[in-house]
C-alpha cells in the first residue's frame, strides 16, 4: 500500500498527461478515493461524488427495466433530468465545473469541448476496463485539475439509445441532430468531467491542514 500512495503522490506532484494515465488511474477508484485523500483532497471528493452521481443514474434507469410503454417526456424528467440537475448541483456546491461529455450526443451542450476530452473518450473506448483518469490542465483559462469517469450503456438505456428507428417520437421530434443511438449493452455512452480550479483545490488542502483530523479516517 506504502508502494501505490508513494506513487500517486509523485504522480500528483508532476501532473499527468491523459494519453499515458490508463494503468495508473485505477488507483483512483475504490479504496483509492481514501488514498487520494491526503494528498489531493479535492479530487478525492470529486471522485466520491462522481460514484454517488453515476448510481443515482444507474438507479433511475433501472426504474425503465420491464416496462413495455415506450419513454415520454415525463420519463425524461424523472429519469434522466434528476441526473443533470445534480451534476449543476455539484457544480454550484464545490465550486467545480460538472458535465457529462460524448462523442454520440443527444444535446448539443454535451459535445465534447476541448481536444483533451476528445482524447479522454478514445483512451476509455480503446480500453473497457479503465473507469477514470485524471490531468492538469487549462480550462476557460483557469488551471486546475479535470477528472474523467466513464459511463457505459446499460439495458435501461436503450429504451431511447438503442435502434435509431425504434427511438420514443418526442426524441425523434426535439433533437433532430441526436446521434445516441444504435448503442448496445456495454458501450462507452461517455463520460462525467470534473474540472476542479487550483485555488479551490488549495483552498480544500488549507482548510484541511487547519482542522486537526485522525489521519487514519479519509476526509472529504
Amino acid at each position: 500500500m506504502s508502494t501505490i500512495i508513494s506513487r500517486f503522490k509523485s504522480l500528483y506532484r508532476r501532473g499527468l498527461s491523459v494519453v499515458a494515465i490508463g494503468t495508473v488511474m485505477l488507483v483512483l477508484m475504490g479504496q483509492s478515493v481514501a488514498i487520494a485523500a491526503p494528498y489531493a483532497p479535492g479530487l478525492a471528493k470529486a471522485v466520491a461524488a462522481i460514484e454517488e452521481l453515476d448510481q443515482m443514474r444507474s438507479t433511475l434507469a433501472a426504474s425503465l427495466d420491464g416496462q413495455s410503454a415506450a419513454p415520454t417526456p415525463e420519463t425524461f424528467k424523472a429519469v434522466c433530468k434528476p441526473v443533470g440537475m445534480r451534476a449543476q448541483q455539484l457544480s454550484q456546491e464545490n465550486h467545480w465545473q460538472v458535465k457529462q461529455i460524448a462523442t454520440r450526443y443527444r444535446n448539443p451542450a454535451h459535445a465534447p469541448d476541448t481536444v483533451r476530452s476528445r482524447l479522454a473518450l478514445a483512451k476509455f473506448k480503446q480500453d473497457a476496463n479503465l473507469q477514470g483518469l485524471w490531468e492538469n490542465t487549462t480550462l476557460n483559462g483557469q488551471p486546475g485539475v479535470r477528472y474523467y469517469r466513464r459511463i457505459n450503456v446499460e439495458v435501461s438505456c436503450l429504451a431511447c439509445h438503442g435502434a435509431r428507428d425504434a427511438r420514443p417520437d418526442f426524441i425523434k421530434v426535439n433533437y433532430p441532430d441526436d446521434t445516441a443511438f444504435d448503442f448496445n449493452v456495454g458501450d462507452l455512452r461517455g463520460m462525467y468531467a470534473v474540472f476542479i480550479p487550483n485555488e479551490v483545490q488549495q483552498a480544500l488542502q488549507s482548510s484541511l491542514e487547519a482542522s486537526p483530523h485522525d489521519d487514519s479516517t479519509p476526509v472529504f
